[in-house]
């Protein structure tokens, strides 16, 4: 009979909203720092095409395969 009971009810709905709520933050949380990290790789990256771009016109290579900087 405990199961109907308004109390255990109450007390499970909470428990259930609680559980929710930290893992929408985790989630939120994971969504931030991803969305960071992909900057940060964004960022590595095109200042790696721009070094390979730079070093391949110090050796006097012309890009035949397409701007590396697109």
């Amino acid at each position: 009979m405990a199961e109907s009971d308004p109390q255990s009810a109450r007390g499970l709905s909470r428990f259930a909203e609680n559980l929710l709520e930290q893992l929408q933050d985790n989630f939120q949380a994971l969504t931030a720092e991803l969305s960071l990290r992909m900057d940060e790789m964004g960022e590595r990256i095109s200042d790696l095409e721009k070094h390979v771009t730079d070093l391949m016109a110090q050796a006097g290579i012309e890009n035949t395969s397409g701007d590396l900087m697109n």
